[in-house]
């Protein structure tokens, strides 16, 4: 039996504004775009991964009203799940970012388990670290 991941899905106030950071600044490709219910689900990924997308969609995409509510005031606190990407060349993906405007939360930094790593927030709050280097 073999297991992969497919799908991480992101919660994003904004799409547009979202595409701004995740396929500008990061540079990853969008791969779909749909539309349903006044929603819009998009997808985007690396092409070094092709087999994985990530998924950004809004509180309220696919959900009822009051899960809706309930994930947009936890995207708000800003305590949804953070997402990490490996990249190769930290410091040149960390400027890239942070041309961008995006909100730099840490600069590149050695850490004690590894990785020498970057933290931003996304528009929409959700923390975005990318990583270089050994992990543990």
């Amino acid at each position: 039996m073999t297991i992969a991941l497919q799908y991480c899905h992101i919660t994003v106030n904004d799409p547009d504004e979202s595409l701004g950071f995740y396929r500008d600044a990061l540079g990853l490709e969008v791969r779909n775009d749909v539309a349903s219910g006044g929603f819009r689900w998009v997808t985007l990924g690396s092409p070094d991964q092709p087999g994985l997308e990530i998924v950004l969609s809004e509180p309220h995409a696919g959900r009822s009203q009051a899960d809706g509510d309930a994930l947009q005031e936890l995207l708000t606190k800003g305590v949804l799940q953070h997402i990490v990407f490996r990249v190769d060349d930290l410091d040149a993906a960390f400027e890239k970012v942070r041309a961008s405007g995006a909100e730099v939360l840490q600069e590149p930094m050695e850490q004690p388990w590894g990785p020498r790593d970057c933290a931003f927030r996304d528009p929409s709050g959700t923390m975005v670290r990318l990583s270089q280097g050994p992990t543990a």
